[in-house]
């Protein structure tokens, strides 16, 4: 019988590393679904969170914040259009790609936890910021992502104009700060494994083996 466990991703929606983590989770979550029962929950990070209104330009932001050139900068990305496209996404990010602030983005994200639609939503704004250039801090590029996640528009919008769930977003950003997250992809699973970074699907794959193996034989 499949044992249910509980995945904590700690993420961001601007992060590059979070999509491929993403999908490389639920490729294995479905190489070991006679095992794992698996419910997944997002948790908010902000990778930028003092970005300010309309971005940066992604060149200039990688070459201030990690001091990489512009061809290191190209080279990168081409290392993770690579790696997206390993596990079935489209990385279309260019040297025109900007950098958003996703405050609202983990709002909204948060709201559609409760109300059912969360993971949905969360491939939403990964498909509408690395495949569509979209703004992830609009409020019409969020709730179209909203609508195609099945959740109400009009409930979406709402959410975004009212400031809802603001200090609820930043409580769970300093919560797992203070368990020692300080970059992601983070996936914790059962409060007590932690797995860092973009891994390809292998990885989660044995990681959830050992997991289940090792509460079997405890």
């Amino acid at each position: 019988m499949a044992r249910p466990i509980k995945i904590d991703f700690v993420s961001d929606v601007s992060c590059p590393w979070c999509i491929i983590g993403l999908r490389g989770l639920e490729e294995a979550l479905a190489r070991t679904g006679d095992i794992v029962d698996a419910t997944i929950h997002f948790q908010p990070f902000e990778l930028n969170p003092d970005m300010g209104p309309g971005g940066q330009n992604i060149v200039e932001h990688i070459g201030e914040k990690y001091g990489a050139t512009p061809e290191q900068s190209q080279a990168n990305r081409a290392a993770i259009r690579e790696r997206a496209a390993a596990v079935g996404f489209t990385m279309a990010m260019s040297d025109t790609s900007r950098i958003y602030n996703s405050f609202d983005a983990h709002r909204l994200l948060h709201w559609a936890g409760i109300e059912g639609g969360q993971t949905a939503l969360k491939h939403a704004l990964f498909e509408a910021y690395f495949t569509n250039g979209r703004d992830p801090s609009d409020h019409d590029v969020l709730v179209a992502a909203a609508v195609l996640a099945g959740l109400d528009a009009d409930a979406a919008r709402t959410v975004l104009t009212s400031g809802r769930y603001a200090q609820e977003v930043r409580d769970a950003e300093r919560l797992w700060q203070s368990r020692g997250i300080s970059s992601v992809p983070a996936v914790v699973i059962d409060d007590r494994y932690l797995i860092s970074g973009g891994q390809p699907p292998g990885t989660f794959e044995q990681a959830l083996r050992d997991i289940v193996a090792q509460a079997e034989s405890a």
